[in-house]
């Protein structure tokens, strides 16, 4: 085979690493973001943050002319990314009065605490007692809970430690997971308990189940709720027919069959009434009130208000600090050597520059996105739910000349602030559903209006699917039933057998 030589011309997409550093900024979190730029400025001696009043910071105009100079003769660059950061500059002011009042000499005899007043703020000294009560962060658990009451318990080694095998089976719910016959193998296994019986396993688990919380080490809910009925006083009103119902009628009562639960109960209907009163005040997941769990806050991007009647659209201040070029170490970069320090500012500079650049690029994005939907979405903003639009990411991407996949990476973990709350903002975007007189309904209207149809309904008689398809049917919404069943498994809005009430 001959071989020889040929010309093509084509087109290509190059990743640079610019284009890299810039797509992951724009699908990074706010919390993801904060975490970013803390180790950029940790990383790179060229970024600083920006203080409040700094004179020298360029402006738009100034910014670029700097940049199309280049390197050597760029001095600062300004982008605003989020808000400034707080007290920085009253600290500074204090270091200096500080430095201020520091003698030029000390005798060899004086001490720092007759010179200097200890910076060491009133409570925080160390006091002995309750010092490491304050440094413990650690959250109880359930487990730890139970441990606890078992050492106040007068107990022998055996029970103890059959007592500690039946705590450790117990799941954050409070419930028993672990079979008493697998406890009871587990245990014999030991010298000293081979002659175990499953009697005094049974005999301890009963001692648990008096512990706090109500309810605790139960093996299922109806015996869950049977152990905190018995531990009411003796007088309190229809304790004896609760005890009846959730021992022995508890699936009946789960499903709603009154007429069925009364007839075995023997019951009467304002009597049932009474009683389910007193069962809907047990708790069916006693360990929750002991475990918790830690807080999750969500920091919007953006915040919608409204300002003379438009609304308006701005970046959350709090995101994240203003980051700027370094002023004196971008002079030293002035310099025309070629030494190894001078190249290595350089390198980090135009890094700098170029993490700047991508910040702003993903605030521009993001505000133009916020924008386009704060723009089609204003009915939701004036009436809620029920005013949504249908929308896809396709409208918005047409509506600000970008690819979908950009719309997609910026909608999401991205909160919008609104008067009505806080939202993601892939939340606005929804299917549409057909009108009858052609036009298109959001699916999140149709649930909305799911919701307050179900809200309003007789809980003797709960509307069925097909009443509420013929409902929206009369309002103008073309839905079919099993529409309506899939969004109301959505919504976790249990059946119409299962909404039944005793009214």
């Amino acid at each position: 085979m001959k071989q020889a030589l040929q010309l093509k011309i084509g087109q290509q997409l190059t990743m640079t690493p610019q284009l890299q550093q810039a797509i992951r900024l724009l699908q990074l979190s706010t919390l993801d973001l904060q975490q970013e730029i803390q180790e950029a400025l940790e990383n790179n001696p060229m970024l600083d943050v920006s203080e409040d009043g700094d004179s020298d910071a360029p402006s738009g105009n100034e910014e670029k002319s700097q940049q199309d100079a280049g390197p050597e003769t760029q001095p600062e660059t300004e982008v605003t990314a989020a808000v400034e950061q707080e007290h920085t500059e009253d600290t500074q002011v204090a270091d200096d009065n500080w430095n201020d009042e520091i003698p030029a000499e000390l005798s060899t005899d004086s001490s720092w605490d007759d010179t200097f007043q200890s910076t060491t703020p009133a409570g925080s000294r160390d006091d002995g007692e309750g010092s490491f009560e304050s440094n413990d962060t650690a959250e109880e658990t359930l487990q730890d809970h139970l441990h606890w009451q078992l050492n106040l318990t007068p107990m022998s080694d055996q029970d103890r430690l059959i007592a500690t095998s039946l705590i450790d089976g117990i799941d954050p719910d409070g419930y028993l997971t672990v079979a008493l016959e697998e406890i009871h193998e587990h245990l014999r296994q030991e010298d000293s308990l081979q002659e175990l019986e499953l009697d005094e396993i049974e005999a301890v688990l009963r001692r648990i189940q008096q512990f706090d919380p109500a309810g605790v080490g139960a093996r299922d809910l109806s015996e869950c709720l049977a152990i905190q009925l018995e531990q009411m006083p003796d007088d309190t009103t229809w304790k004896k027919q609760a005890l009846t119902v959730v021992r022995n009628y508890l699936k009946l009562l789960g499903t709603h069959d009154y007429r069925q639960l009364m007839r075995k109960a023997r019951l009467k209907e304002p009597q049932l009434q009474q009683v389910i009163l007193l069962i809907q005040q047990l708790n069916p997941k006693p360990g929750a009130s002991i475990t918790s769990s830690a807080a999750e806050y969500v920091i919007p991007d953006v915040i919608v208000t409204k300002q003379r009647g438009v609304w308006t659209v701005n970046l959350n201040p709090e995101v994240s600090p203003r980051l700027r070029i370094n002023s004196g170490y971008a002079d030293l970069v002035r310099r025309a050597d070629n030494s190894a320090d001078n190249n290595y500012l350089k390198s980090h500079l135009q890094e700098a520059r170029w993490f700047i650049k991508s910040l702003q690029s993903r605030n521009d994005t993001l505000m133009k996105v916020a924008n386009e939907i704060v723009k089609r979405q204003e009915g939701f903003l004036e009436h809620g739910e029920e005013g949504m639009k249908p929308m896809v990411l396709h409208d918005i991407a047409e509506a600000v000349e970008m690819h979908e996949s950009t719309i997609s990476r910026v909608t999401t973990q991205k909160y919008m602030h609104t008067p009505r709350g806080i939202f993601e903002l892939k939340y606005f975007f929804s299917s549409h559903v057909n009108t009858n007189d052609g036009g298109a309904a959001s699916s999140t209207a149709i649930r909305a209006l799911i919701k307050k149809l179900v809200a309003a309904e007789n809980p003797a008689k709960p509307l069925s699917d097909n009443k509420i398809a013929q409902f929206l049917d009369e309002q103008g919404f073309k839905v079919a039933r099993r529409t309506i069943a899939k969004y109301r498994e959505a919504m976790n809005i249990p059946p119409s057998n299962e909404r039944k009430r005793l009214v």
